[in-house]
């Protein structure tokens, strides 16, 4: 018998498996074309793997800085300053982390106490709300109009108040891929500018953008930059996603309270992995080619689907496209999404789990981050539906 029993309250009660995590299972069960978590599935870059393996053979294998090595927090600066034209220093404001996720989360314990107020505008990715909820604070939504996924910014004036500590932006945007415009960064600004509103914002995909846009980072608005902190990710960048490395900029204040939490969560990230980035990212090519690959992909994936009862909604960057089934069933989503992977074969993920209330937009995200082969397989079958 156990020595102490009982029930043990969970600070997110209401929270279950991660729809990433489920519909993956389902894809693996089906043996179904998984098009549904955001992962390539074509190899990553010989010359990164080598690089790694370099340093793995030359002993970098121990505890790298907290804050990152000091070649990648460099060449990181360098990076920024040539996309964004701003110098962020790489002893004080540039923090390497494991991956996005560990950036967001530690971004938001850092600055978010119990009961402050924080917005994120949904459908969001998921991880945001039960980080804010985790640490206490309350969550106020804000919605995504239709069409185009764009912010109402007199509905997000109307939900802040005195207690509003942070708004969690990302663009480009998971799971619509749409993007945020330089007058939605202007409005920002104004909306934040003499308080002590934290904006974090997430722009992990800041490369995947098509169409001839331009990324409109927070880096690109200096009188933002001072209030910021914003986070990149080398596993979109260099397809290697289990690599979970990623990276915060942030002014030195900001940067130095995220660094007390960020010490304690997990210290230090991947050092061999580290240095081989690094090297990468001072050659620009291997990151600025990114749009054009990946719209490539998306061009195909959608021309594949013109014959399709699909409609095809406009995706701007990530790698995710939208697809309306309002034409083939009026069923909810999660079922018509279950069914497609059950009856045909091809896993995607529904939208409505990126709300925080139980919504029916029949649309479903599928990611075209992989091989030709596996996005002509996947698109034959859904023209057949």
């Amino acid at each position: 018998m156990p020595l102490f029993s009982g029930t043990f309250p969970s600070k997110l009660p209401n929270a279950g498996t991660s729809i990433f995590a489920v519909m993956s299972k389902i894809a693996v069960e089906h043996n179904a074309v998984n098009l549904s978590q955001g992962f390539p599935d074509f190899p990553i870059s010989p010359k990164l793997i080598a690089r790694v393996n370099h340093y793995m053979k030359k002993g970098f294998n121990q505890y790298a800085p907290m804050p990152g090595v000091v070649e990648l927090r460099k060449a990181i600066a360098e990076k920024v300053q040539d996309s964004y034209g701003v110098r962020y220093d790489f002893q004080d404001e540039i923090t390497v982390t494991a991956g996005a996720t560990q950036a967001l989360y530690t971004a938001i314990a850092t600055f978010v106490k119990d009961q402050d107020e924080v917005v994120i505008f949904e459908p969001a990715y998921d991880s945001y709300a039960p980080a804010v909820k985790a640490n206490g604070g309350i969550v106020k939504f804000a919605t995504l109009k239709l069409p185009g996924f764009h912010i109402d910014w007199n509905e997000v004036r109307k939900i802040i108040s005195n207690r509003t500590r942070m708004i969690i932006i990302n663009s480009p945007h998971n799971p619509t891929g749409s993007l945020l415009s330089a007058d939605d960064l202007h409005h920002l600004d104004q909306l934040t500018r003499g308080t002590d509103i934290i904006v974090l914002s997430d722009e992990v995909y800041e490369h995947l953008i098509y169409d001839g846009f331009v990324h409109q980072s927070v880096c690109r608005f200096p009188e933002l930059i001072e209030r910021s902190l914003v986070v990149g990710s080398f596993g979109k960048t260099f397809h290697a996603t289990g690599w979970k490395t990623g990276f915060v900029l942030g002014p030195a204040n900001l940067t130095a309270a995220f660094r007390k939490l960020h010490q304690f969560i997990v210290f230090a990230s991947n050092t061999p992995i580290q240095y081989a980035i690094a090297e990468l990212l001072g050659n620009p090519e291997n990151y600025t080619q990114l749009g054009e690959f990946y719209q490539q992909k998306r061009d195909y994936f959608v021309s594949q689907l013109r014959n399709s009862r699909f409609d095809i909604i406009p995706s701007f960057g990530t790698y995710f496209q939208l697809l309306a089934y309002n034409r083939i069933s009026d069923a909810k989503e999660m079922a018509f999404a279950t069914s497609l992977v059950h009856d045909h074969g091809v896993a995607a993920i529904p939208l409505s789990p990126f709300y925080s209330m139980e919504t029916n937009e029949q649309m479903l995200r599928f990611c075209f981050a992989k091989k030709e082969e596996t996005l002509k397989q996947a698109t034959a079958i859904l023209c057949r539906i």
